[in-house]
């Protein structure tokens, strides 16, 4: 008997999810023993083209009904967002179907709602595409390092903004020109906010610190900052530097293990470091646990052609029913831990001020000739009075290298904000 499964979305990752079926089908049902069949699927317009390959005659506009029909095994959600995705996911788990989902979005802000009506059914979900493409990073985090303390998730987990972030430093365009470039390839979505503002890379931080902390972690938690106010000027001050500007998703936790700290930003890497060398539209996720060290995994995040890479996670987790499901955390040592506010920069932030210009302000004019507010001492600078919205500058910190402690990497900060 054929394994049936309802499929809501057919846009760039269903249509691709649907190719992929129909041109390994008979290799994938001799791994899992079963043929798989699409039953249906739900579409906002019956009228808009799809790819090819894609059967007209299963196309329905009526995503409930698909979802609830007696004959579906499984449902597979790609229409991302908040609604009506959550009441599809909830409606399917509540007919007995299991669920695979890419919905980063849902999973950031209500995932503990889904996997609690998952446990009372009896039905698994499945997420890994919703972090980092086809990395397979979820399942090792709750699995391979069961056994171990997670200290720091840490990565570039957006591609679309590494590609900017890329070009900006290898031919410094600026960042308007690159994202154009990034949206002509199909890198960017027309309205790239989600990407640019950092929400999408939030949303995934979020998931891989509730993985990797056992502890509640929503969107809402993550500090937040996106690359638009990246500059050419910035990207070329850190390469005189030595460095490259990647944006982070960072996942730490206290010392102490008291609590946990979760942001996404744009961070000056120096360019030894391997996150350095992860070019355009790549993710790479590195995870620091003990007793095992450091390890890491990169994938091409989007193709500026078809397939992308979330549907072939997206497929990759059809035939996976027959196993335990990535759980919401329920229990850990770490269950409940604060997740800690990061209104202030650390001690290791790198501010950007204007550098007066002149030969004596210059890196190769002796240190005692230049005037007190080039100097880049702690005590120059408060003897100076400058600070960060002030017209001279002391010398960024740079940061250790690789494989320096990941605290210290530096954030990138614009002059017109204070310390605070």
């Amino acid at each position: 008997m054929a394994l049936k499964v309802a499929l809501l979305g057919c846009g760039v990752v269903g249509s691709q999810v649907v190719r992929l079926l129909n041109e390994q089908s008979r290799e994938l049902a001799e791994r899992i023993g079963t043929p798989l069949e699409i039953g249906g699927i739900a579409v906002r317009r019956l009228d808009r083209a799809r790819g090819t390959g894609v059967d007209p005659d299963l196309l329905t506009t009526d995503a409930m009904g698909l979802v609830t029909r007696d004959d579906i095994d499984l449902v597979v959600e790609v229409i991302g967002g908040i609604e009506p995705a959550r009441s599809l996911i909830l409606a399917a788990i509540q007919k007995g179907k299991s669920v695979v989902t890419a919905n980063k979005a849902l999973l950031a802000e209500d995932g503990a709602t889904i996997h609690a009506a998952a446990r009372e059914a009896g039905v698994d979900v499945y997420y890994e595409a919703s972090v980092a493409g086809a990395i397979p990073l979820l399942r090792p985090l709750r699995d391979s390092l069961a056994g171990d303390r997670v200290n720091r998730v840490l990565g570039i987990v957006n591609g679309t903004t590494n590609y900017i972030l890329d070009r900006m430093d290898s031919l410094g365009a600026g960042f308007t020109e690159s994202l154009e470039e990034a949206q002509a390839l199909g890198y960017a979505e027309a309205d790239p906010t989600a990407d640019v503002e950092g929400f999408d890379a939030a949303a995934k931080a979020a998931i891989l610190a509730r993985l990797a902390f056992h502890t509640p972690v929503t969107a809402a938690d993550v500090h937040r900052e996106g690359i638009t106010e990246v500059s050419a000027a910035d990207i070329a001050s850190a390469k005189a530097m030595g460095c490259v500007v990647k944006l982070l998703a960072i996942c730490q936790r206290s010392d102490d293990g008291s609590s946990i700290g979760v942001r996404v930003h744009p961070v000056m890497l120096p360019r030894e470091h391997p996150l350095a060398s992860v070019k355009g539209a790549y993710n790479a996720v590195f995870v620091e646990a003990s007793p095992p060290g450091s390890s890491c995994s990169t994938a091409r995040a989007r193709e500026a052609s078809p397939p992308p890479a979330q549907s072939s996670a997206t497929w990759s987790r059809w035939h996976g029913t027959a196993w335990p499901a990535l759980s919401w955390p329920t229990a850990g040592p770490t269950r409940n831990c604060p997740s800690t506010p990061w209104g202030r920069p650390s001690p290791a932030t790198t501010w950007r001020w204007t550098l007066p210009t002149g030969p004596a302000c210059s890196p190769g004019s002796p240190k005692s000739s230049r005037p007190t507010a080039c100097r880049s001492s702690t005590s120059a600078r408060k003897a100076a009075g400058t600070t960060p919205s002030s017209s001279w500058s002391a010398t960024p910190r740079r940061m250790p290298p690789w494989p320096g402690p990941w605290s210290n990497c530096a954030t990138t900060r614009t002059s017109a904000r204070s310390p605070a």
